[in-house]
């Protein structure tokens, strides 16, 4: 599973990242996590408020830090 957090570095970009990271280390999840902060990538998600989240190519989230049991939802749902 490819997770990936789109943003330029912003605060919740930097905790949502920190977030996942200890998320994966507690239930060891086998994903590898990337940073988009290329602005014409973020657009074609129609990302306009960072950080946005996506899941193997879904857009989960925009604009927001997700709270860690709908981050372990989404991460067991796209893993299923």
């Amino acid at each position: 599973m490819i997770i990936s957090i789109l943003g330029n570095g912003c605060s919740k970009c930097k905790t949502l990242e920190q977030r996942l990271v200890a998320l994966n280390e507690e239930h060891g999840f086998c994903f590898e996590l990337q940073k988009v902060t290329d602005f014409n990538e973020i657009l074609k998600f129609g990302v306009m408020m960072t950080p946005g989240l996506v899941l193997d190519g879904t857009l989960k989230s925009v604009g927001t830090v997700p709270n860690d049991n709908q981050l372990l939802s989404w991460i067991k749902e796209t893993s299923a």
